[in-house]
């Protein structure tokens, strides 16, 4: 098995597909413990489900790159759900739900009246599961994930500790001169970006996953916040990592391999935190 995958990552394919994941989880593995905390744990499913209504439309107006579109829609929907919740009418998760749904039904409705292609349901199967298309990144696709990655961290080191503020309290964040606002306005452009690159590695469907769950694991065993989001990105990577050499090997689909693996490792985290938690009884 090993001699077969020191042959399969001779390939350009898979070795762009290791480089597109190890970012790609990293980066939503920053954003899913602010994202838990704050209780938009499925902003991940509703937003996804916004880029899969854009992606629709961009392939009705016939755009031969659908990413520039679908990142601004769901940069405006991430504004939309994340900013300050008491002043709207809507809350967070119905607004989520809304959203979600919407787009979802509005996305496929558009892609069956105007289908261009004879395979309408392995497209949607694809977009949804993510199935093939990390990969088959192009190069240009790879240098625009990398770029895009690397703004992302350097987004969320530079407002560390505001982003930290916010999370925990906002009110008090306000009030002590944080301008709560330019965060969320970061907070939803970073989460924007992540979901749109993660559209290509685990499908619209199952973005929440690669989010929720190196965060939830990471959370069984560590209590302070920096521990929490050290541990939730080498989680995220290592289960990318393992899911994506596991999909090659095994002729399995990407996206819910990797959720498989993520969700092992929650149940392992989980049963540390139980002896961890007997032994202190």
């Amino acid at each position: 098995m090993l001699d077969k995958l020191v042959l399969y990552l001779d390939y350009p394919f898979v070795r762009y597909a290791l480089i597109a994941g190890t970012l790609i989880s990293l980066c939503s593995s920053l954003l899913g413990v602010t994202l838990v905390l704050r209780r938009f744990s499925f902003i991940g499913d509703g937003l996804s489900h916004v880029a899969f209504g854009a992606m629709a439309v961009s392939a009705v107006v016939g755009l031969t790159n659908d990413m520039p579109l679908t990142l601004v829609i769901t940069t405006a929907a991430a504004v939309l759900l994340l900013r300050t919740g008491g002043k709207t009418k809507i809350k967070g998760d119905a607004a989520v739900a809304m959203i979600s749904v919407g787009s979802l039904a509005i996305g496929y409705l558009i892609m069956n009246i105007f289908a261009k292609s004879s395979n309408l349901s392995g497209d949607v199967c694809s977009t949804l599961f993510g199935s093939t298309s990390i990969l088959t990144l192009t190069d240009i696709e790879v240098w625009l994930c990398v770029g895009l990655s690397v703004v992302t961290v350097a987004a969320f080191v530079f407002f560390y500790n505001r982003i930290f503020a916010v999370t925990f309290d906002e009110n008090f964040a306000s009030s002590a001169g944080t301008k709560t606002g330019a965060v969320n306005l970061t907070v939803a452009v970073i989460v924007a970006v992540v979901i749109v690159l993660a559209m290509n590695l685990v499908g619209s469907l199952l973005i929440s996953a690669l989010v929720i769950f190196p965060a939830l694991s990471a959370m069984r065993v560590f209590r302070s916040f920096r521990g929490v989001t050290i541990c939730s990105a080498a989680l995220s990577v290592g289960c990318s990592v393992t899911g994506i050499l596991a999909s090659v090997l095994f002729g399995t689909p990407v996206g819910s391999t990797i959720v498989a693996v993520d969700i092992v490792v929650f149940a392992a985290f989980y049963l540390i935190s139980l002896v961890k938690g007997g032994r202190k009884s």
